[in-house]
């Protein structure tokens, strides 16, 4: 355990620390973990994942396991997704939702054959277990992972990488899973990620973790990366961070994650509704919402950051930014946030309050840098 000097928070390790701090990386706390934040820099390691691979510690995110032949189905009570009809070796993005239809949680849901394996966010990993052994505790067995590491490989180099060390992950496409063997080690792989780039998450033995990250490491292609540019990568991507551009008070619709609910969960559906919030959902998807999340590009080279007002041309607030920075692909600031539904068209000018100034921004689509998610 480690100590944060300015809250005497104690903070967890994950089984890389020592590796981190080995390879010369800046540590703070992230989510009751002392995590790396970078290691040579956030616009080298930015620019290294896409061009060839990194390699990211999440091995502070939550790892559960559902077993029972009621599993799936007991899931879809908290989540819209479509999770009974998941096939084995799939996976899917879900949101756990309340009853208001916010979001509580994004998370991975894989079919792993005989059990579901779910990954939930650092940060609302204790609520995330304590909710899914509260409502789903008589209809599934509940088990969290917490003796195995999460490793993930990003970067058009990581399949590559990958099929040398375990050559039965070739074949494997964008959202399929599979279990591998890699270095005499047990190892639980998705082709996911969190970057907008073709990549893997492996799951790990604890005991197996620093091995494995070495043996990735030595590859030529392959270097460390930090939460910095996990950040900076994934909004170049589109893609929302928990507890910024998704939280309780924003509905699945609002944040244009509507495609996260499944056929069959939908009003019409073979299995409709019955999750929390679903009416609410419903409604909003036949009416629309009252505000959407966008993206943002700023004019000039300034970075617009979370919390900065949106204005429409005469001064009135009409949104605000959720996340905002320097998109090193783009060589130019990018930013998300929320905006009344009128003005969530593309090609929208707007003003947002940098230091009681106004900057125009201009609402444009996202991704702000295309995906390459290895799809076969």
């Amino acid at each position: 355990m480690a100590e944060d000097a300015g809250s005497r928070e104690v903070l967890a390790r994950t089984p890389l620390f020592d590796l981190h701090v080995e390879l010369g990386a800046r540590m703070v706390p992230f989510a009751g973990y002392v995590m790396p934040v970078q290691y040579q820099g956030i616009l080298d390691e930015h620019r290294h994942t896409r061009s060839a691979a990194g390699l990211f510690d999440v091995s502070h995110m939550g790892q559960v396991r559902l077993d029972g032949p009621g599993a799936a189905a007991a899931i879809e009570i908290l989540v819209p997704a479509d999770i009974a009809g998941l096939g084995a070796g799939r996976q899917r993005y879900a949101l756990f939702t309340n009853a208001e239809g916010g979001i509580l949680d994004d998370l991975m849901v894989t079919n792993a054959g005989d059990h579901l394996f779910v990954v939930v966010n650092a940060g609302c990993k204790v609520q995330d277990i304590a909710h899914m052994r509260a409502h789903l505790g008589g209809l599934c067995d509940i088990a969290e992972l917490a003796d195995r590491a999460l490793l993930a490989l990003q970067g058009p180099a990581a399949g590559p990488v990958m099929a040398r060390l375990a050559p039965a992950t070739a074949d494997m496409v964008f959202m399929t899973a599979r279990q591998v063997e890699i270095l005499g080690a047990d190892c639980f792989v998705t082709r996911s990620g969190y970057t907008g780039e073709d990549g893997f998450e492996i799951s790990v033995p604890g005991t197996k973790a620093e091995e494995l990250a070495r043996r990735l490491l030595a590859e030529d292609e392959v270097a460390p990366i930090g939460l910095g540019a996990r950040d900076s990568l994934r909004l170049e991507a589109g893609l929302c961070l928990y507890g910024h551009d998704i939280d309780t008070g924003t509905t699945p619709v609002e944040a244009r994650l509507v495609w996260a609910i499944g056929k069959a969960r939908r009003g019409d559906g073979e299995r409709a509704l019955g999750y929390p919030g679903a009416e609410i959902v419903e409604q909003q998807i036949a009416a629309g919402p009252a505000r959407r999340r966008v993206g943002l590009l700023p004019e000039g080279r300034a970075p617009v950051r979370e919390g900065a007002e949106l204005q429409d041309g005469e001064g009135r607030a009409v949104g605000h930014v959720t996340s905002g920075g320097f998109g090193p692909t783009m060589e130019a600031p990018v930013a998300m946030g929320y905006v009344e539904a009128g003005l969530a068209a593309i090609g929208t000018k707007l003003n947002a309050v940098v230091r009681g100034k106004p900057l125009p921004v201009t609402v444009a689509k996202m991704p702000f840098v295309k995906q390459r998610y290895y799809r076969g």
